[in-house]
């Protein structure tokens, strides 16, 4: 049942926006799959979905094979500048200070531009942690996240 209703769930989001797990959830149920929201939540971070954005302001689901579309150098210039608060570093760690709920989406644009200094990310909802290597490359980084 997982592996048809996981299937079922790239289908959904790849057809229609899904803003929210509800929204999965009322469009499985169209589909004749009953499921709770533990189950939903677990199916996004088993498929790894990601919220992009849908170019109106708003955000959708998406799986990553899907975020280039998505992901494009304007739209992350776009983000960054509607999203980013603040910028910060120590060592060989950038702390990306965003507004309330867009760290998970801005981390991911970030993670998209496959920038060679950056080895990962890490979001919560407001901060994102940017791992690079080496640290002698956090300065031209954090320039380059500055003049975005």
């Amino acid at each position: 049942m997982k592996s048809k209703r996981h299937a079922l769930i790239k289908e959904i989001i790849e057809q229609q926006v899904i803003e929210t797990q509800e929204d999965l959830a009322e469009a499985l149920k169209k589909n004749h799959i009953q499921v709770t929201q533990a189950t939903v939540s677990r199916d996004i971070k088993e498929l790894m979905l990601v919220k992009v954005p849908t170019g109106d302001g708003r955000y959708r689901y998406a799986s990553p094979r899907q975020e280039s579309r998505f992901f494009n150098k304007d739209r992350m210039v776009r983000l960054f500048r509607d999203n980013v608060v603040g910028v910060d570093f120590s060592e060989n760690l950038i702390v990306l200070k965003t507004l309330p709920g867009s760290a998970g989406t801005v981390a991911a644009a970030l993670d998209q531009s496959q920038w060679p200094e950056v080895i990962g990310t890490i979001a919560g909802d407001d901060n994102i942690l940017v791992v690079i290597k080496p640290k002698e490359a956090v300065p031209e980084v954090v320039k380059r996240l500055e003049n975005i």
